[in-house]
């Protein structure tokens, strides 16, 4: 059973927790954004789904968003208490570290609890979604956002596309016709048309390219200020409508792959990856108790001083944890030890300081 105090701690701490969230998850939207705007421009996946690629790619980061925002959340409510002399008063009270570590511990096992929600299961449901999403675009002409009857520009490429007709599932074409401005290799302009009976849009067996294969046609070719034009009759004419290309550097196939298939991968990649994923919730049990004792002020102590050097302790932790990490992917190391070895030290740490915020200081000898 909560006691008044409990409840009173959990509902400050929950709402800090959750403003926050918002703010970061703000922050985030747009920068996340800018990657998708980026990757439609390129390519890489048609403007129709980059509102469905945006929002996954957002559940698929919300585990490193929660746990940021949770200890900044706990670092900010326990501050403002100390600054407003608040847990100075319930000290006096008889309030001792068991009564604030109870609705910190609670607090911590919930926040947890969404962290390992996120990382184990919903961000690689993500990710995979986001994957077949993209995959399932870049093999419809609909999701292209090309419509029959209407001029659409080529996907990745300068020109326009029209066709008469569309198939339902937006894999065939009616009437085709394509016009594109090239420049040859001796620096001519021209223009090429292209027309066709009926065509298909399909992918390269390596899932790199998409070509949209015209049949019964006609191709010209129009040099701008020339008078040598070439027009070519053909059976099959296969054009290329753009690559499907990658921004993201850091792209690992184990990221969307289910934390149960994960564990019975025997790689290096996969084997960093469900270190990360496991960690994560201990992650947060090491946050929140770091940031107990590194939210402790005094009324005239500056407002951010502390959580400045609270947000660098976060990123040392994070950095290790990535250090840790790189060197699984590399083959170093074979498991997510190290990793776990990190967290129990920085809990210790954090452990240490809140005990001694509550050990009894001897006095001073006199001089």
């Amino acid at each position: 059973m909560l006691s008044i105090l409990d409840r009173y701690f959990l509902r400050e701490l929950g709402q800090t927790v959750a403003a926050t969230a918002i703010v970061l998850l703000a922050i985030m939207s747009g920068t996340t954004f800018a990657q998708v705007l980026k990757q439609v421009a390129n390519g890489s996946f048609p403007a129709s789904v980059m509102f469905e690629v945006l929002g996954l790619s957002m559940l698929d980061s919300l585990s490193t968003l929660l746990l940021f925002a949770g200890f900044i959340g706990v670092l900010l409510a326990l501050g403002r208490m100390y600054r407003e002399s608040e847990m100075h008063v319930l000290a006096s009270s008889g309030m001792g570290p068991r009564g604030l570590l109870r609705p910190m511990a609670l607090l911590a096992l919930l926040l947890a609890l969404a962290v390992g929600t996120v990382s184990l299961w919903l961000g690689p449901w993500a990710a995979a979604k986001s994957n077949a999403v993209v995959a399932a675009a870049n093999r419809s002409v609909i999701a292209a956002g090309l419509d029959a009857g209407r001029f659409t520009d080529l996907p990745g490429k300068g020109g326009i596309i029209l066709v008469d007709t569309l198939s339902r599932d937006g894999s065939r074409l009616g009437r085709t016709f394509i016009a594109a401005e090239r420049t040859g290799k001796d620096g001519t302009r021209r223009i090429k048309l292209i027309t066709g009976a009926h065509g298909r849009l399909y992918q390269g067996s390596s899932g790199e390219d998409r070509y949209l294969s015209l049949e019964d046609g006609w191709q010209y070719e129009v040099p701008l200020g020339g008078d040598n034009w070439r027009r070519m009759q053909y059976v099959r004419n296969d054009t290329s409508l753009s690559n499907v290309q990658s921004d993201d550097g850091d792209d690992d196939p184990a990221h969307a792959l289910d934390t149960f298939t994960l564990a019975r991968t025997d790689n290096a990649d996969a084997r960093a990856e469900f270190a990360w994923r496991t960690i994560a919730p201990a992650m947060a049990l090491v946050l929140v108790m770091l940031a107990v004792p590194m939210a402790r002020q005094s009324p005239r102590e500056p407002r951010f001083g502390r959580l400045l050097l609270a947000v660098l302790g976060f990123y040392v932790y994070y950095l290790l944890l990535a250090l840790c990490r790189s060197q699984i992917i590399k083959g170093h190391w074979h498991h997510g030890g190290s990793l776990w070895a990190v967290s129990a030290l920085v809990f210790a740490v954090g452990a240490w300081l809140f005990s001694r915020q509550y050990a009894v200081r001897k006095p001073r000898g006199s001089a």
